[in-house]
């Protein structure tokens, strides 16, 4: 496939070896995001978002869930998506691994991460489902259209599976590009004290055989 400006991307999996740099990815795209601006601790910030998605990816995606990467041409990877599915449930006790480490990593944002995570908690359906966990395009190649392309694989098994793909987010301009690829808004929530506002959505199983 290619991008607006002629370089061709694959989309495929990703495994250990790529956590680094998909943690930076991932890390360059979240920086200034709403969730992350409200819950992550200023100082370091970068740095301290960089290892919460090496968290994220190295102990939660690539175990129990699917971690799919768009590489360009340079063999350079430039988006990322990580996807946890329900047939494949992360124990108990590895959330409670992350939940301690994003604590420390937080820094002191973490009640303000707390406080948001509890408002958001009564968006969350208990239906089994794709559930994104995130997605993020390096900055300097947004608007190519590679967070739809590394996010379809993802669209693809769940729909596969007859199951429906679920995510929340706190920008309109991804709701706008959900909704594009059929999700629709579920709930919404408003983080009180000036934090983001919260959007659920839901994409519906497919109804092909």
């Amino acid at each position: 496939m290619h991008g607006e400006d002629g370089m061709e991307f694959e989309v495929r999996r990703i495994g250990p070896e790529s956590t680094a740099e998909a943690a930076s990815v991932l890390a360059d795209a979240f920086d200034g995001y709403p969730w992350t601006a409200w819950t992550v601790a200023a100082d370091r910030h970068r740095e301290r978002l960089e290892a919460m998605f090496a968290l994220t990816v190295d102990a939660v995606g690539l175990p129990y869930g699917d971690v799919w990467g768009a590489m360009g041409s340079d063999g350079r990877l430039v988006a990322v998506a990580v996807w946890l599915r329900p047939d494949r449930p992360v124990p108990d006790e590895v959330w409670a691994g992350v939940a301690a480490r994003d604590a420390e990593l937080a820094g002191d944002r973490h009640p303000a991460m707390l406080a948001a995570d509890a408002v958001c908690a009564s968006l969350r359906s208990t239906e089994p489902a794709f559930l994104l966990a995130t997605v993020g395009v390096r900055r300097t190649c947004q608007g190519r259209g590679l967070g739809s392309r590394v996010l379809r694989p993802g669209l693809a098994e769940a729909d596969q599976a007859h199951l429906p793909a679920v995510l929340e987010t706190s920008s309109t301009q991804n709701v706008q590009l959900y909704q594009r690829l059929g999700f629709t808004v579920t709930g919404e929530a408003q983080v009180p004290g000036g934090g983001p506002r919260v959007w659920a959505m839901r994409r519906p199983a497919s109804q092909s055989e």
